[in-house]
């Protein structure tokens, strides 16, 4: 008797705290990616930030200033570029979660709502 009470009610419990542990895998793979993300957008800046001084600390002359000066606007190019690509990579991180989070919702509403 005792045992399927128990049973019954871990069934329950465990039925009931589905939906929040599936939030949370949700959430912690999208911190994870965004973490990620995040790195490698630091990881580029970084580098095009060393290279810069590399290059600046190169500039010893005139024509070597105007060689450096050329380079700024293929520079500037490049990081346009990488803002662009790492703002549309975390537009897409977002969009994934958020389209994941209201299907979790829909699909509890459609479960919690009597036929």
């Amino acid at each position: 008797m005792y045992t399927e009470m128990f049973k019954s009610f871990s069934e329950q419990t465990e039925k009931s705290l589905a939906p929040y542990v599936k939030f949370n895998k949700m959430f912690t793979k999208n911190v994870e990616e965004l973490t990620e993300l995040q790195l490698a957008a630091v990881r580029a800046y970084s580098d095009l930030g060393l290279s810069q001084l590399k290059a600046v600390s190169e500039v010893k002359d005139v024509q070597s200033f105007a060689e450096f000066n050329s380079q700024q606007l293929e520079t500037l190019t490049k990081l346009s570029q990488q803002l662009i690509e790492d703002s549309n990579k975390f537009n897409a991180v977002a969009q994934t979660f958020k389209t994941e989070v209201e299907e979790l919702v829909a699909e509890n509403v459609k479960q919690a709502t009597p036929a």
